[in-house]
């Protein structure tokens, strides 16, 4: 927890492990901030807390980055105040520039007890001239390993891509591909100037983590740093380097939102009006990558809005199933076969609202298709569905409005996302702007009817579009507008909350490509993928757990009528690899088959992550490419729970380190044995059966358990 001392300098320290987030000031300088190792005292003089770049107010000292910025290096400090309530301590730190006539307040929020906070920046014009922003940083710190030292460290980022999400590497800093990371300079020799370029990872549009995931890892020998941006619009993650007073090289965290370079941001501050950035946590440990990822679950598991629901199963009859096709016919023997095999919701996808299935450009007016479900319309299907015992759902995709829609008529012009008085199209689709009154009256209205007269108590929502840079309707630039838009956004997230707080909601944007902690710490489980291949899942399932709670991580099972016993335990192990999402043509397997589903949903349904302060582990490291086995756990104090994936192929034999203890296949409990299981002295070894693809849930419970 944050402690304050009487001394000018440190000013603020947070943490309570050897490794804390200090900050410093002094008369002549900004607040400093730094992680560090109580080992490594050195003096804080490197990187200001806030970084702010505006018109006329550019960089004190000429870069690509966003650092030594002159109103960052012109802030002085005023005050800072300490308040803790509801088990978080937050910080406000008020800093001032008196050239520019900026105000800075950082507000750093963090759970009592705990190495890890949640960080954003307000800009006040307290000035008489306006101020014309075109970064503001949400962090900034210096050294996010603890120590000075740049040659050991490694940045362990995400790559994402439709159908191939989580795709984790580690980039050496120094010493590996310098084309990649940041090359020695001899910067002392050159005026003593900081390096100009950085090492940079940005998202665009609002598919947050629809090219980068918005959570990475900074290690080194003495400690790791995770961040994670949590809003659905772009954002920059930078690592540079820069000279201390002593001359040596260190490293630079930043975490921004929008900015003018990146995504065409710029918003206009006028004296009296105040920007706040996007929220960015960071959590950080004494350990490795694995121990920090740990502490970010705290972290997460704390900063979530909605009470935390009871484990509980989804059955969607879309993957590999319906296929945005369902209809009474269709949907009816679905329903209860689902039912028989202990599902507590029902969610009908993509189609019900369409009369034919041609639907992408016509939706957005989201009322039920009389064809589809003739003879009582969609209220059979759904009485159905609670006749089976379930809760009903429904797919939606609320932002936008296809070209062929009615809609696209009745709303007003201004309702909808344009650009030069021209609204956007992607897709067939125009895209609805948040900011406008019609548009949210809209989407209110569509929510509360078919909650009040379905009864539905649960919503996927897709977003399969993204509109570019944004909307410059009523906005300084197009990322303004569109900042504005996705801040609207959530806002019309927690009305419907507030509003209707038993409704379970997914946050799916064509699989994953939208899977920020802005939406997830409201949201109660996110889609991981659209994958329909088994095998290719895997590895995507076990990368989802560094961005994600695994209580959240909606891993798709979807068992077939067609499949071996075996493909079926392989696809249930992915769904128990996470938050079991069920789907399959259920309806047309065999009891003997319809067993094991029945099974695995019931194991799903004891396994309660948040109330068992479960931690992901992964004893293999994250996924490899070409590696034919495949591990992702949760563990707790006294048992590790881990699902086992052999690929297939010749490499037969793996080991892994893992904690001793008593090992038994906790599912499927009435097969054989896929491969043969070894733990001792710290070692699991596996040796497969065969050469075809392989499952199992594997329990260990410790020994050594205190």
């Amino acid at each position: 927890m944050p402690t304050r001392t009487m001394a000018s300098s440190p000013l603020v320290s947070w943490g309570d492990g050897s490794t804390q987030l200090l900050l410093t000031h002094a008369a002549h300088t900004p607040v400093m901030a730094q992680l560090r190792h109580r080992g490594h005292a050195q003096a804080v003089d490197v990187q200001p807390l806030v970084e702010v770049v505006a018109v006329g107010h550019g960089h004190a000292s000429a870069n690509l980055r966003n650092t030594a910025t002159a109103i960052g290096a012109g802030l002085r400090y005023v005050s800072h105040r300490e308040e803790t309530a509801g088990g978080f301590t937050t910080v406000l730190v008020v800093q001032r520039d008196d050239v520019s006539g900026v105000e800075a307040v950082s507000t750093l929020r963090g759970r009592v007890g705990g190495s890890s906070l949640q960080a954003t920046t307000t800009v006040r014009n307290i000035g008489a001239a306006p101020v014309h922003l075109q970064a503001v940083s949400s962090l900034m710190l210096a050294d996010p390993t603890g120590v000075p030292a740049i040659e050991q460290v490694s940045s362990i980022e995400g790559t994402n891509e439709w159908l191939g999400e989580w795709r984790w590497t580690e980039q050496a800093l120094r010493g590996g591909d310098d084309a990649a990371g940041l090359p020695a300079l001899g910067l002392v020799s050159h005026q003593r100037q900081d390096a100009r370029s950085a090492r940079a990872v940005v998202s665009h549009g609002t598919w947050s983590s629809g090219e980068r995931c918005p959570v990475g890892v900074v290690t080194g020998p003495a400690g790791t740093l995770a961040w994670q941006v949590e809003h659905p619009g772009p954002w920059r993650m930078e690592l540079g380097v820069r000279l201390d007073s002593a001359d040596q090289d260190r490293l630079v965290l930043g975490l921004l939102g929008a900015t003018d370079a990146d995504h065409a941001w710029l918003r206009t501050v006028r004296p009296g009006e105040e920007f706040t950035s996007v929220p960015v946590s960071v959590a950080w440990s004494d350990g490795d990558w694995q121990e920090t990822l740990a502490e970010l679950t705290l972290h997460r598991r704390a900063i979530r809005r909605p009470e935390r629901a009871a484990a509980a199963v989804v059955f969607n009859d879309y993957m590999n199933t319906l296929m945005g096709d369902p209809t009474t016919a269709k949907l009816l023997p679905l329903i209860e076969a689902a039912g028989a095999v202990g599902a507590d919701y029902f969610a009908i996808d993509a189609g019900w609202y369409a009369d034919d299935g041609d639907w992408w450009d016509a939706i957005g007016e989201w009322l039920p298709s009389t064809k589809r479900f003739p003879g009582g319309g969609l209220a059979v299907p759904i009485q159905a569905i609670r006749a089976a015992g379930m809760i009903p759902g429904l797919w939606l995709e609320p932002e936008v409005v296809g070209v062929r829609s009615p809609m696209a008529q009745r709303l007003p012009q201004d309702a909808f996302l344009q650009r030069h008085g021209v609204r956007i199209v992607e897709h067939n689709r125009y895209l609805l702007d948040l900011r406008h009154p019609a548009a949210r009256a809209h989407l209110d209205e569509t929510v509360d009817r078919l909650v009040e007269e379905f009864g539905v108590g649960f919503f996927k929502l897709d977003y399969n579009v993204t509109p570019g840079l944004g909307t410059d309707l009523h906005a300084d630039s197009p990322g303004d507008g569109l900042l504005e838009h996705t801040r609207a956004y959530l806002r019309w997230l927690d009305g419907v909350l507030e509003r209707h707080p038993n409704l379970v909601i997914e946050n799916c944007a064509s699989g994953a490509q939208r899977a920020d902690y802005g939406l997830l710490s409201r949201l109660e489980m996110q889609s991981t993928t659209d994958q329909q291949e088994a095998v290719r899942y895997p590895a995507i399932a076990s990368g989802a757990l560094v961005a994600m709670l695994p209580e959240q991580a909606g891993n798709w099972a979807y068992p077939q009528p067609s499949m071996t016993d075996e493909e079926i335990v392989f696809t249930m192990v992915t769904g128990l690899s996470g938050r079991m999402y069920l789907s399959g043509h259920l309806d047309q397997m065999s009891d003997h088959q319809l067993a094991l589903v029945r099974e695995g949903v019931a194991f799903a349904k004891t396994i309660d992550d948040g109330a068992q302060a479960s931690m992901p582990v992964w004893p293999a490291g994250l996924p490899a490419p070409g590696s034919s086995w495949v591990l992702a756990a949760r563990a707790t104090t006294s048992e590790t729970l881990l699902a086992v994936w052999f690929l297939g192929g010749d490499q037969s034999e793996f080991t892994v380190p893992l904690r001793g203890g008593e090992l038994e296949v906790a599912y499927p409990t009435s097969l054989a044995p896929a491969f043969d299981m070894r733990l001792g002295a710290g070692r699991l070894h596996l040796s497969a059966h065969g050469t075809a693809p392989a499952a199992r849930l594997i329990r260990i419970r410790h020994d050594d358990a205190a």
